[in-house]
């Protein structure tokens, strides 16, 4: 069964999001792990039927190696985005991990990724889920 942690932050809403879509495409099919930046973001995700969650920079740490695919907003990659919530130990643990990474272009941050465009939050994770996972999960099942 394959593995995909979800990583938010702040108030959880990109998160629950992506994990209700992941929950009607895929079913029991994958397991969903909710990895917050802080427990609230924790507790929505988990609301939206993750299969697993935990909070804070270890759980980020110590999950990212083991998972399949890891999704969520840019900013779990950049060091101190979403107000100081993404620290650099969760941005290096996300991007040294094996596992394969769908991120979405959203953040505060003064970030502008170039060739992307400016969508709804739903319409994202529609695009995601039909056009990369998909097909993605496919290919490794």
């Amino acid at each position: 069964m394959l593995r995909i942690a979800v990583i938010d932050g702040q108030g959880g809403g990109i998160g629950a999001v992506i994990i209700k879509r992941l929950k009607e495409a895929f079913g029991v099919d994958v397991e969903v792990l909710a990895l917050g930046t802080n427990a609230i973001a924790t507790s929505q995700m988990m609301k939206a039927r993750a299969n697993r969650g935990a909070t804070g920079e270890n759980a980020v740490q110590v999950t990212s190696p083991l998972v399949d695919a890891i999704i969520g907003p840019i900013s779990i990659i950049l060091a101190d985005a979403m107000m100081g919530e993404v620290t650099p130990r969760m941005a290096r643990a996300v991007t040294a991990s094996p596992a394969a990474k769908f991120l979405l272009p959203l953040t505060q941050e003064n970030v502008q990724v170039v060739g992307v465009r400016r969508e709804p939050l739903p319409h994202q994770v529609d695009d995601l889920i039909e056009n990369l996972l998909k097909p993605w999960v496919d290919s490794h099942v």
